[in-house]
């Protein structure tokens, strides 16, 4: 039998009292009491707001006392209370009428919110509902009734209508995201409700990362993260301590400039540490986020409507993105790959390779380019900036490569020279660059050449993961000077640094905190 379409509500009752609210709600989750609170006492390091999903737990009533003593001895915590039924995206096996009980339970025990999703709104009936509102107003809690889309961003505006229509202290609507733009939608709507009323809004997955920093900034009450990784209770959330000291999220204010590094994949770039360290240093206002991107035209779309002031792009983008470019520096029209976007005053995208940077600068600190021999090994993106840069400082260049081919088509390209790997050994030069990615952590050869084929001054390795690889590890066995793979990154972030903002790079300070982070997934 049709369910009857739900009768419009709307309730005179008192004001909750003030709440407490940060901008970052810490969600917490776990299949026992003791791992829900054990969460939220380590959580208590970073936030003072929480969300606890009592959905999770196989009793969730049961839960209720231990819940209201952690409260009473933390009152200074605000929390949420969600008990989600399975129908509508969460854990709880039970019906409305035990849902709404566990909510009620929810109040009573300190929860100065509750989360209500709007299918369990409309299904109530009027004096269910009545009846339920009356006791989170004698607790003194607030209603925020939410909305989730688990599969894609659409009918936001409905969505946030259907909740609307049942008054409610707080209106959530979270979607998912399936591309960047996604997040457009999201925060236009966050945009037009705070006008009127408080709004959450959040695009889960991986590629909603922006509506994450950024909903506070266009109006949402707050924004959602995990207590720890590992610990989600959605797709695309990061921790509260990320959000607050690698995007600095609090600090985040209307004139705040936004950058991005697009790729796929991208969630372990060290690019948002890199250069949002650097930011914090300089006292730059801006913030750079991971930006997962399919297609060059979404990436397009985001920088253009959010806007982005700038962007570090990673392959295949580095060569599709040039014919959507207004101008590109020399060098980078001629090594055909652009690695560095900024959006100017008049709108449009201007091209860089920084790429070249990082490769020249470390070497120009440690010997005379002009004249020098260098080979290069491999003939891929990497290997273009390293030639083509090489070459224009006046550099001898050989390229070696697995497919002779490719190395000879380099060559002609830039202006260098090709050699087959057979004559390596029998040629001396002062420096050796590996470009390709023999070494790199999860590779299965780890060398690109044999011991006996190293017959060079100095030995630069590209790959930065891990800091030492086994090329440098020969070659610091043979005595040879060395550069690692980080010191171009660091190299290659710090021009994009001085491009986006004028000003110089605090490139040691740079190096320090990736190197630190690096050691730390290392050991």
């Amino acid at each position: 039998m049709p369910q009857a379409a739900p009768i419009p509500v709307s309730f005179s009752r008192p004001a909750p009292g003030p709440l407490r609210l940060s901008k970052v709600c810490v969600a917490v989750q776990g299949s026992s009491p003791a791992e829900v609170l054990g969460r939220a006492e380590t959580a208590l390091a970073d936030a003072r707001f929480f969300e606890f999903r009592l959905d999770s737990l196989p009793k969730p009533a049961a839960f209720l006392p231990a819940l209201k003593k952690f409260l009473a001895a933390h009152r200074d915590v605000t929390a949420i209370a969600t008990c989600r039924r399975k129908q509508n995206g969460g854990q709880f096996a039970g019906s409305l009428k035990a849902e709404l009980e566990v909510l009620g339970g929810a109040a009573e025990s300190g929860c100065q919110i509750v989360d209500l999703e709007v299918e369990s709104a409309e299904e109530c009936k009027r004096s269910q509902l009545a009846q339920f509102r009356a006791s989170l107003a004698d607790a003194g809690t607030s209603l925020l009734v939410s909305f989730h889309d688990f599969t894609r961003t659409k009918g936001l505006e409905q969505a946030a209508q259907r909740i609307e229509r049942f008054d409610p202290d707080f209106v959530k609507v979270v979607s998912t995201a399936r591309s960047l733009a996604d997040n457009l939608a999201v925060l236009r709507l966050i945009e037009n409700l705070s006008i009127s009323t408080h709004v959450v809004g959040i695009a889960m997955g991986e590629e909603g990362l922006v509506s994450r920093v950024l909903a506070p900034r266009a109006g949402a009450a707050f924004t959602f993260a995990s207590s720890a990784n590992g610990a989600e209770t959605a797709a695309g959330q990061v921790t509260a301590r990320a959000l607050r000291e690698l995007y600095h999220l609090e600090q985040i204010d209307p004139a705040t400039r936004v950058f991005g590094v697009a790729g796929n994949p991208i969630a372990h770039s060290l690019s948002p540490l890199l250069h949002n360290c650097a930011f914090q240093r300089e006292k730059v206002n801006a913030i750079l986020l991971p930006l997962k991107t399919r297609a060059l035209a979404d990436l397009l779309t985001l920088v253009r409507d959010l806007p982005l002031a700038g962007v570090a792009i990673t392959m295949p983008l580095k060569q599709e993105v040039l014919p959507h470019l207004a101008n590109t520096d020399p060098l980078t029209a001629r090594i055909g790959a652009c690695n560095t976007l900024r959006t100017g005053a008049d709108g449009k995208l201007y091209g860089f390779n920084t790429d070249v940077a990082g490769v020249v600068r470390p070497l120009e600190r440690r010997l005379r380019l002009k004249g020098a021999r260098v080979v290069v090994l491999g003939a891929g993106g990497a290997a273009r900036a390293a030639v083509f840069g090489l070459v224009e400082q006046g550099a001898e260049v050989f390229i070696v490569n697995r497919t002779h081919e490719s190395a000879v088509a380099l060559a002609k390209q830039a202006k260098a020279k090709s050699m087959k790997r057979e004559l390596l050994a029998k040629n001396r030069f002062d420096v050796l660059i590996n470009t390709t990615p023999c070494g790199m952590a999860g590779h299965k050869q780890a060398l690109p050449i044999e011991e006996k084929e190293l017959n060079a001054g100095l030995v630069f390795d590209m790959v930065y993961n891990p800091l030492e690889t086994p090329l440098l590890k020969l070659a610091r066995s043979r005595g040879l000077p060395v550069i690692g793979g980080l010191e171009m990154f660091v190299e290659q972030g710090a021009r994009q640094f001085e491009i986006w903002t004028g000003k110089p790079a605090p490139e040691a300070e740079m190096m320090r905190v990736v190197e630190q982070a690096l050691r730390r997934t290392q050991n």
